[in-house]
């Protein structure tokens, strides 16, 4: 319901620079220019993709200028690869989420092998490529899937700041979470939380008042960088 006045409003804009006589291009990448950045956070999203919830919040994350890592479950990057091919086009990174979501810490080695490498396969199958980021399912690890991590070069990313999204937490409560990001720090968020897609454009607003950017999660430090 929100798409239509947009486009409207977007027309009469250009429109009104034809008018005047000039043409300019990029007026959707704005905000991303919006301030330098002094720093740089971890935008997260766990539990895609879905033919339901992954084009609206790409679309949201796109129209304000942010970019994120998506951690998604091996299951549904096998059942939705056009959604996964999605995330990566619209300048989103990939990492592995684990294939059914389970609680890693009470499998043996071999199901945890199973459930990192089957994802592994599935996402570079839909086009995301090979992950280098693996986040243990409710941020559980131990020694033993922090072995299986390694054998396939994965950086294990937990999380600075959790939002509650996944408790239902508002929309306020999401920004508020994210005005709490410093720079390098990691925020988890999940892309089927309501709240959370209409957290996005206040989420880029309260990140250019700090100064700070939405980053890359660097696979050697774990750490928000540049992207």
């Amino acid at each position: 319901m929100r798409a239509a006045p947009r486009s409207l409003l977007t027309g009469l804009a250009v429109a009104a620079t034809v008018v005047a006589g000039t043409v300019t291009a990029g007026v959707e990448a704005a905000p991303a220019h919006a301030a330098a950045c002094t720093g740089y956070v971890g935008l997260t999203f766990d539990d895609g993709p879905s033919n339901d919830h992954t084009p609206a919040l790409l679309g949201a994350l796109r129209q304000n200028g942010l970019r994120a890592t998506m951690f998604n479950e091996g299951q549904f990057a096998a059942a939705y690869p056009a959604q996964v091919r999605a995330q990566v086009d619209a300048g989103m990174w990939v990492g592995n989420h684990s294939y059914t979501h389970p609680h890693l810490t009470q499998l043996g080695q071999a199901q945890i092998d199973s459930e990192v490498s089957r994802t592994q396969q599935a996402i570079a199958a839909a086009g995301g490529g090979t992950p280098q980021l693996f986040r243990p399912p409710y941020g559980e690890t131990n020694a033993t899937v922090q072995a299986v991590e390694a054998k396939y070069g994965l950086r294990q990313i937990i999380w600075d700041v959790d939002s509650q999204d996944w408790n239902g937490a508002s929309t306020d409560a999401i920004v508020q979470a994210v005005s709490r990001l410093t720079s390098g720090q990691i925020i988890l968020m999940h892309e089927w939380p309501a709240n959370t897609l209409a957290a996005v454009p206040r989420i880029a607003q309260t990140l250019a008042g700090k100064g700070l950017c939405a980053g890359r999660i660097s696979p050697q430090t774990g750490r928000a960088v540049a992207p």
